[in-house]
């Protein structure tokens, strides 16, 4: 799907920033920080970059996860995410070697019961170890 039809989609302006961090984000096989946004966007305003993140996430493009070192990380969202609610459901894992954060789609958190009277918001689950690529 084009990056404009996703940005309507989710009920998204498609300015040319949008358009460049989401065709960007396409291209990732990892989560990616706004500091490493910002470093392969270097003629672009950290303070625009941050809020075209924070905008997608809002809407229910992005996801974020926050790893070992508390850094945020962004991470496109399955295409059934939306403004009201995000289904990212899956496990995160974080390389101990080369401090990536990458998405396992294919493992979803497993369901889990609260005690009565908690109600859940959101479940995360960050595995740390080591990725494919540093073994």
């Amino acid at each position: 799907m084009k990056a404009q039809d996703i940005l309507a989609r989710h009920k998204l302006q498609p300015t040319a920033m949008r358009m460049l961090v989401l065709s960007y984000l396409q291209k990732q096989e990892k989560a990616i920080s706004l500091s490493g946004l910002y470093d392969d966007f270097e003629n672009a305003d950290r303070t625009t970059l941050y809020r075209t993140l924070k905008s997608f996430e809002e809407n229910g493009l992005v996801h974020s996860i926050t790893d070992k070192k508390g850094t945020v990380q962004y991470a496109l969202c399955h295409a059934d995410c939306d403004v009201h609610e995000h289904n990212d459901a899956h496990i995160h894992f974080y390389c101990t070697s080369c401090e990536n954060t990458y998405c396992l789609p294919k493992f979803n958190i497993p369901s889990l019961e609260l005690p009565k009277n908690f109600q859940k918001s959101e479940v995360k689950l960050l595995v740390e170890g080591v990725c494919d690529q540093c073994q």
